[in-house]
């Protein structure tokens, strides 16, 4: 088995921020809360689509799927691969079979064992069934058991994202009994620290989890019960967390002094979220100045990234010209100084490019870009280019090829899902499935490598080439700051997973 892996992982910020809440019960007169027998209630802006193991979403959604479903593998709040369900893995040389021990204490909630075989069913159905998780297993050949506890997974081709994939929704385990029955999609039996308490429950508003005393890892857990609201109104959050009905949450820096003067501890979490325009168009498709990587270029130095930090974001974030976090093994801080702002250059390469007059393109104008779009229009107008912006459906995001390039925020993930999303042919950041030798020389090396410092950097290769060639153009990595109540406290960081072990009771 390996030994820690280190991924960067980041909750979901901006457009999709979550706020928490807890309710104290018996224990410390001065908090109502102790180890082991505390309540704690979460509010995010949206509901769980489905608990389906096939049809489960990353994202703050795994605040109440991670609660129902163990994961083979974990990312813990240092950002590292931990065993989970499986208490240890292992490649073989060519990294075309990954062999899962599990532990021998794995329970569902309604008493059965956890054996390979349900990892074996869960893995399978996953792969096979159209969903968000499928094509993080595509690579998946078959899955063999050859005793109750242990999966042997054969793989069509390596993949270097099969283990971050296994600790995300791809890695969940269902009820082999019960995974195709109607029931699951809303209220599942699951082998993680959860139940749903099904009286209280009212799906899509409210999701009330009652802890398993029996579950293995039952200490990772110390709040008793959670409550996972759903309120859009961030108003309405910020407002109920002044008036003591909630005593944890997410808040802006203009809330911030109030709240800290309310008694509530600030904790500022860094790097958590990426912003900035994907140049998904590298061929010329729809847009045809986007072939060229002088006209790329020319985009990411139009762009005042400090300016933006220090206007749009309040300070809460730094300008980045990567989608990396800088704790990622990645993560190169040298490539920022590769597009300052400078319109005259970016002009003067317009025009070699052949377009000394600019050009027009259109973007999507999706809900992640609003706050932006008034500041893009212009940073590009004043290098030539005009943006026509196309109204589109909240629940849409731009990754399609109707656009060029459009504006991408979301969380920071480890360096294989991030290359799997940006630069593989099949990738959701890579619409129209651009493809260049320099970097299909570099996926083709990363594939099978399974030494840590190697594939490391291949991933700061990849970086390199993918800021160089322009295929994006990021603008910030924004922050998050906490606040939280005595008696409830964050204890998560930047590359922590949306899971309830983020909170902690304590002062």
């Amino acid at each position: 088995m390996p030994g820690k892996v280190h991924v960067t992982v980041g909750a979901i910020a901006g457009a999709i921020a979550l706020t928490v809440s807890g309710c104290g019960t018996a224990g410390d007169s001065s908090t109502g809360r102790t180890q082991g027998d505390a309540t704690l209630a979460f509010a995010v802006q949206s509901a769980p689509n489905s608990l389906d193991p096939a049809q489960l979403h990353d994202g703050t959604q795994r605040y109440v799927w991670a609660s129902l479903y163990d994961t083979l593998l974990y990312i813990d709040n240092d950002g590292e691969i931990q065993p989970s369900a499986a208490k240890s893995w292992e490649y073989s040389d060519d990294a075309r079979t990954l062999t899962l021990n599990l532990r021998d204490d794995l329970t569902f909630s309604d008493g059965d064992p956890v054996t390979s075989d349900a990892v074996k069913t869960t893995l399978e159905r996953t792969r096979d069934t159209p969903g968000p998780q499928q094509g993080n297993l595509s690579a998946i050949e078959s899955v063999g058991t050859p005793d109750e506890h242990t999966a042997v997974l054969k793989l069509s081709q390596p993949d270097p994202n099969l283990l971050v994939s296994l600790a995300y929704g791809s890695g969940v385990i269902g009820d082999p009994d019960t995974i195709n029955d109607k029931r699951t999609a809303l209220n599942p039996i699951g082998s993680g620290p959860y139940v749903l308490n099904r009286e209280e429950t009212v799906d899509g508003s409210k999701y009330v989890l009652e802890r398993r005393d029996d579950y293995w890892n039952v200490d990772a857990y110390p709040m008793k019960t959670v409550t996972v609201k759903v309120i859009q109104d961030r108003t309405a959050l910020f407002n109920a967390l002044l008036t003591g009905e909630l005593d944890a949450g997410t808040v802006d820096p203009t809330q911030a002094k109030q709240v800290s003067g309310s008694g509530f501890t600030l904790t500022k979490v860094d790097g958590v979220t990426v912003g900035g325009i994907v140049i998904a168009d590298r061929e010329g498709v729809v847009a045809p100045p986007l072939a060229d990587v002088r006209v790329r270029r020319a985009i990411n130095l139009a762009i005042d990234r400090q300016g933006i930090v220090d206007a749009i974001l309040r300070g809460q974030g730094q300008p980045t010209t990567q989608p990396f976090n800088p704790s990622s093994p990645a993560y190169q801080a040298d490539l920022n100084d590769d597009y300052p702002y400078d319109p005259g250059k970016a002009r003067r390469l317009l025009a070699e490019a052949g377009y000394p007059n600019g050009f027009s393109i259109t973007m999507p104008a999706t809900v992640y870009v609003q706050p932006l779009q008034p500041t893009l229009t212009q940073a590009l107008a004043d290098v030539g280019i005009k943006v026509d912006w196309e109204p589109v459906p909240a629940q849409q995001s731009g990754q399609t090829t109707r656009w060029g390039m459009y504006f991408n925020l979301g969380g920071v993930a480890p360096p294989s899902r991030t290359t799997e999303l940006y630069f593989s042919e099949s990738g959701s950041q890579n619409p129209f499935g651009t493809r260049d030798p320099e970097l299909d020389a570099l996926l083709r090396k990363l594939a099978p490598e399974t030494d840590l410092d190697k594939a490391n950097q291949l991933y700061r290769e990849i970086n390199d080439f993918a800021v160089k060639d322009a295929w994006l153009a990021p603008f910030f990595l924004q922050s998050t700051t906490w606040a939280t109540a005595s008696g409830i406290k964050y204890v998560g960081g930047p590359e922590s997973l949306n899971d309830i072990r983020v909170f902690g009771v304590g002062d």
